[in-house]
């Protein structure tokens, strides 16, 4: 998902209560970062989660700078 940030992918999933979406990082070799699960609501994602994504995949870059990785 470009618009959350680069190597960000997207994983869509449907049962019987909804849709759900998961934002998550796995470019790195020491783990998969998941940034942000939120159940769906209409056919857009909703810029708050949008923003929260980009917000949490900025923190994590912060982050691993900080530690040295």
């Amino acid at each position: 998902m470009p618009s959350v940030g680069a190597g960000v992918q997207e994983i869509r999933v449907r049962d019987e209560r909804g849709a759900y979406r998961v934002f998550y990082v796995s470019k790195f070799e020491e783990a998969v970062y998941v940034l942000h699960v939120f159940q769906k609501r209409s056919q857009k994602t909703a810029q708050p989660d949008l923003d929260l994504g980009k917000s949490r995949y900025a923190d994590l870059l912060k982050w691993r700078r900080e530690e040295g990785r």
